[in-house]
């Protein structure tokens, strides 16, 4: 009854000091009008489910998805912060179950000339909605991005699909992937924690393997997408993939992730050539074996927080000198100053739990996003105009320190 108490204070402390503060997701920067779909390609386990974000021809429609698209989502969310699903559901519901996304929702492809492709990699309880302002700012700039949803028990939720006429003896059977979605059932699978007492570094190594499958497997849909292949869609939208012909550059695929999905940036680089670059926001390094490290080849560019780095997280990174590595650290940042949750809640709430740091965090996710957007352009060799940003990946600027504010043994700083 207390905890209940709790947290309808925080809820109307929240609701209180938030009026003045114009919440809400902030909308691209550069010349495109963003729109997305979703994308599942097979309605198994096996398929990918990912949110595409691109460059779109504006619809009038002016729809725009809800943030949190299901309520499934906040019981996944009680489960990886270990509360009652019921009063979670209810609480977030209530701060966040209004906002939506600032892309038009199932709008037109805009196929003017080809576009450089980034696969994005959610953190450890995230899923494929909660990085929509970094997705946005990206497609806005001129790039298609796909944000994976992973399936490795990782995610605070996520789902497939079954026939609703599947008995338990067919369960698990491979079926055709295009059935109609009137015949489909949903299954979720919610967030798995390793168990008590087992060791968490083979727990999460396996997953992590699984994560960056998964995004070389949305890279090589979105490859299809390009050559014209036929796309089966689960969702019954309208989106019209063949618009996508010819109009993705894959000489010029990027991959980027925030946490866990940072180790999948570096994981990932290390299996598929493909991928000319990373960029890891405030990665945690530990799910990555020793071998994977001499296997980048790869330049790789670490946006660290101030507040989340240790020693021995910011000495793995340390070992892909060998490389173009870049590390810089954004001052009065916490780990999650990267997902939209930032923009989303009021100071007191956001203070409470580490939502927000000491800095704004419009001005944070922007020099996040410049610093993306210059190591983009310098090795993927975009003609755009993004240079102009060179400085922050070098560490120079207001807010930005140059390589980690973690003191090492070895090195006061970090180049």
């Amino acid at each position: 009854m207390i905890f209940v108490q709790r947290l309808r204070y925080i809820v109307k402390r929240n609701m209180g000091s938030s009026g003045s503060h114009h919440l809400g997701i902030p909308g691209g920067k550069g010349p495109n009008v963003v729109g997305c779909v979703d994308l599942m390609d097979d309605h198994t386990i096996q398929g990918s489910f990912l949110r595409l974000y691109y460059p779109c021809e504006q619809s009038g429609k002016q729809q725009q998805p809800l943030w949190i698209p299901r309520h499934e989502y906040y019981y996944g969310l009680a489960d990886f912060l270990k509360y009652n699903r019921t009063l979670v559901d209810r609480t977030l519901n209530h701060l966040y179950g209004s906002y939506r996304v600032p892309a038009e929702w199932d709008a037109p492809f805009k196929s003017a000339g080809k576009y450089p492709l980034v696969i994005f990699s959610h953190g450890l309880g995230a899923f494929r909605t909660l990085y929509s302002a970094i997705c946005i700012e990206l497609a806005s700039q001129g790039f298609v991005v796909a944000a994976v949803e992973h399936r490795d028990g990782s995610a605070s939720a996520t789902y497939y699909f079954e026939e609703k006429t599947k008995t338990v003896n067919e369960v698990g059977k491979c079926t055709s992937p295009a059935l109609p979605f009137d015949q489909l059932q949903q299954k979720w699978l919610y967030y798995k924690p390793h168990k008590e007492g087992e060791q968490e570094f083979p727990f999460r190594n396996v997953q992590v393997h699984q994560r960056a499958e998964e995004c070389i497997r949305a890279l090589k849909l979105l490859t299809d997408i390009n050559l014209g292949k036929p796309v089966h869609n689960v969702f019954p939208l309208t989106f019209d993939f063949t618009k996508m012909k010819d109009c993705l550059d894959l000489h010029k695929v990027a991959i980027m992730g925030h946490s866990f999905g940072g180790a999948t940036v570096i994981d990932s680089l290390s299996k598929e050539h493909q991928f000319g670059c990373g960029v890891a926001l405030d990665a945690w390094m530990f799910p990555l074996e020793d071998e994977v490290y001499a296997k980048v080849q790869k330049p790789i560019l670490f946006i660290n927080s101030e507040k989340f780095q240790w020693v021995a997280n910011v000495l793995k990174m340390k070992r892909l000198d060998t490389i173009q590595r870049k590390m810089i650290t954004i001052m009065g940042t916490v780990h999650q100053s990267f997902p939209d949750f930032t923009f989303l809640t009021g100071t007191f709430l956001g203070r409470l739990f580490q939502l927000k740091g000491i800095i704004d965090p419009h001005i944070a996710i922007d020099i996040s996003n410049k610093a993306s957007l210059a190591f983009l352009q310098r090795h993927l060799g975009l003609e755009k105009d993004f240079d102009q940003w060179d400085p922050l990946v070098d560490g120079k600027g207001e807010h930005i320190i140059p390589g980690t504010n973690i003191h090492l043994p070895l090195s006061d700083v970090l180049q």
